[in-house]
């Protein structure tokens, strides 16, 4: 699928590829690591007949610039997001967040006054700890990582990607989701990302969780090999949100099943 995104902007962290799609009250969707806006592309077409969805790869990922004056961290990306808002001209706009989205769009509310009108949080990096066994590992060794032959950094890209599934996915989204890591860029960018993670970034703001308004929705891909539904259960009961279950899902729901999940999104939004 051709995924374009003829928007540039120019950010504290670097040029930002973007777009809007659709009409309607403004929606922005935050992805997570590894993956792109493109992970949003086949619940689009169902979010735009009744939304103008503002998209954007995250600096450091998909189209948008991959170096930059600023490293690409979570506390960076709370504050390009903000940016992001700002350029766009929304004050109050809905809001759904995957993976480390999460964590982008709750250090944005939190710590930078950005204010949404309705709020999903899906699959997402939000409470401590956060990270999978060889996330952990590749964040303690990136340097010998970055000199991974690019045929075997290329096979660790796939592996770490099909990880996060349940069901397989049409290869033009594994390929879509695969190529912005390839190259001499995209692997030093793939592994600066394990180096950049840090838990304070999500311990900042979690106390603050009980007081969120509005309470987002959670919803949650059941059968996530990465952030097992025992943390979005944890993380619903400390936020006081309602939580849905997406049982026979994984950590890209939005890509395994476009059609349950764009139902999921909408119902959710439409209930604030």
């Amino acid at each position: 699928m051709h995924w374009p995104l003829p928007d540039r902007i120019q950010t504290s962290a670097g040029r930002i590829a973007a777009t809007r799609i659709g009409s309607g009250p403004p929606l922005v969707l935050a992805h997570g690591w590894p993956w792109s806006s493109y992970s949003w592309s086949r619940v689009v077409p169902r979010l735009s007949q009744r939304f103008t969805c503002h998209l954007y790869d995250m600096p450091g990922f998909g189209q948008s610039d991959k170096t930059g004056p600023r490293p690409m961290s979570l506390d960076t990306q709370g504050e390009v997001f903000a940016e992001m808002l700002d350029h766009w001209g929304l004050s109050e706009p809905a809001v759904i967040a995957h993976d480390f989205g999460g964590a982008v769009t709750l250090r944005a509310h939190i710590l930078h006054g950005c204010r949404y009108s309705a709020w999903v949080l899906m699959n997402v990096v939000a409470m401590r700890p956060w990270g999978s066994g060889f996330f952990d590992h590749v964040g303690r060794h990136t340097d010998a990582f970055h000199g991974t032959p690019p045929h075997i950094h290329e096979a660790i890209v796939r592996a770490y990607i099909n990880g996060a599934l349940i069901r397989d996915l049409p290869s033009e989204d594994i390929e879509a989701l695969v190529t912005p890591w390839l190259g001499a860029q995209g692997q030093s960018a793939f592994y600066a990302q394990f180096a950049l993670a840090d838990e304070r970034f999500t311990a900042e703001v979690e106390p603050s969780f009980p007081a969120l308004t509005p309470k987002p929705a959670i919803l949650w891909g059941a059968e996530d090999p990465w952030i097992p539904l025992d943390r979005g259960r944890a993380l619903a009961e400390l936020i006081g949100a309602p939580l849905t279950e997406l049982v026979g899902l994984g950590h890209l729901p939005q890509l395994e099943d476009p059609d349950r999940v764009a139902s999921a999104l909408l119902s959710d939004l439409k209930a604030h």
